[in-house]
């Protein structure tokens, strides 16, 4: 599969990393150990410094830049560094998505993870038009305005708010076998960070049945 960036947010300094990974038997509670030594590393960090760390510094100026208060809607690597903080500890939802977590958690970096069969087509970044419709995971439908980074599949149907939302439509279940990972790069942020984030989320899938189509492009 490709990702196709429109020209209008690759000069925003938008970038992906992705691969994707087939034949999962999804389930719950297989990556407890990662997810535990994850909360054990940060459970004792200073919450106010995470604001320093360049890859943070990097989303947060982005997200400035888009009109989004970073104060107020985190990144979602720093989110999850601040919930392990504040409760010790991270949620579980399914282990696919609970790997995710495990690797955003640790390296910060945004990381989007997509149900496959339900993307038609190959997905393009673009800017949106105004109109579009846009149903967050756990959240009301809503109508986009203009200028906003989206990832829409080959219907048009929009998967991701660019870098911190993701769609119900095409959100990972426990029936999920196949999916797309995609790790979300800003000016400032080293693609190799992003790239090795998104392996490594393959990485642990593949401890789950996961066949890793191609190498992290």
């Amino acid at each position: 599969m490709r990702i196709s960036i429109q020209e209008n947010c690759a000069s925003m300094g938008i970038f992906v990393k992705h691969t994707e990974v087939l034949d999962l038997v999804n389930g719950q509670g297989r990556f407890e150990g990662e997810l535990s030594a994850v909360e054990s590393k940060f459970r004792s960090d200073n919450p106010e410094s995470l604001k320093d760390i360049p890859v943070i510094r990097a989303y947060r100026d982005f997200y400035w830049k888009l009109g989004i208060d970073p104060t107020k809607t985190r990144p979602s690597g720093e989110a999850l560094r601040r919930r392990i903080v504040r409760t010790g500890k991270l949620p579980r939802i399914n282990d696919i998505v609970d790997a995710g977590n495990v690797v955003s958690a640790e390296t910060l970096v945004s990381i989007g993870i997509y149900d496959l069969d339900k993307i038609k087509g190959e997905p393009n970044l673009v800017l949106s038009s105004g109109g579009e419709k846009f149903e967050g995971i756990g959240n009301k439908v809503e109508v986009l305005s203009p200028g906003i980074p989206i990832m829409v599949d080959g219907e048009g149907k929009v998967m991701h708010i660019f870098p911190h939302r993701d769609s119900v439509l095409t959100s990972v279940g426990l029936s999920t076998k196949n999916v797309l990972i995609v790790g979300a790069g800003v000016t400032g942020i080293d693609p190799s960070l992003v790239e090795e984030a998104v392996r490594l989320t393959a990485k642990l899938l593949s401890r789950i049945g996961g066949k890793i189509v191609h190498e992290v492009q």
